[in-house]
């Protein structure tokens, strides 16, 4: 019942199915914020003004996605995660897990990318996850322990994330960073201005901080 329910939805027109995630799922949309046809299903939405979500979406196992205003998510992409409270073994030693995905303001996800939320993934203020094809891992096995583990991911404010790169859970992107096209990013680093590539990714030379996508007040890029 519950899925032939959402196919009803997802089918609606968008004034319809707004007001039905809403009363139905209690997420919270504001009126200019959209969702194209896509299957979005996480257990709580939240999209603020000029938010939107593209074509062809899948987000559904997680907690929470939050946007903030003019946050956008193109087409293509694959959201996925592992929500609390199931009542399973798995992660069950790690207190305060959220799965969700929250997108600051401006923030972009372009197209065919697959963002793991088993636990949190934050695209800070006005960064780009560019490209096709990348991968945002959160959750892994623990060799040591022999269990399923997690943890977070954080890509900084302004950031421009690459082309088909693989980004592993406890990674951080600094602010003001680009992580090159095709790169492996497995630890946090705290450097801002730079240009990390390769795999693993490291330092690779600064950037200007006259640039002008670190000077942006719109998400927009002509």
């Amino acid at each position: 019942m519950r899925f032939g329910l959402k196919c009803l939805i997802v089918l609606m027109p968008w004034f319809l199915r707004r007001r039905m995630l809403q009363w139905v799922f209690g997420y919270k949309i504001h009126p200019q914020a959209r969702i194209q046809a896509s299957w979005i299903f996480p257990r709580y939405l939240e999209m603020s003004a000029h938010t939107r979500i593209g074509l062809f979406n899948v987000a559904i196992h997680l907690d929470r996605i939050v946007m903030d205003e003019n946050a956008t998510i193109g087409r293509g992409n694959w959201i996925t995660g592992f929500p609390t409270g199931t009542g399973s073994r798995h992660f069950s030693h790690q207190v305060g897990r959220v799965s969700e995905l929250v997108m600051e303001r401006h923030s972009a996800v372009t197209k065919h990318h697959h963002l793991d939320c088993t636990n949190r993934i934050r695209i800070g203020r006005f960064a780009t996850v560019a490209g096709y094809q990348s991968q945002f891992l959160t959750h892994s096995i623990d060799l040591v322990d022999c269990r399923q583990s997690s943890a977070p991911i954080d890509i900084g404010d302004y950031t421009f994330v690459g082309t088909n790169v693989v980004v592993l859970g406890g990674a951080t992107l600094p602010a003001h960073s680009v992580l090159g096209a095709s790169s492996l990013l497995n630890k946090g680093y705290v450097t801002e201005f730079m240009l990390y590539g390769g795999v693993p990714a490291k330092p690779i030379q600064a950037i200007s901080k006259e640039a002008k996508y670190f000077l942006r007040t719109e998400g927009f890029i002509a």
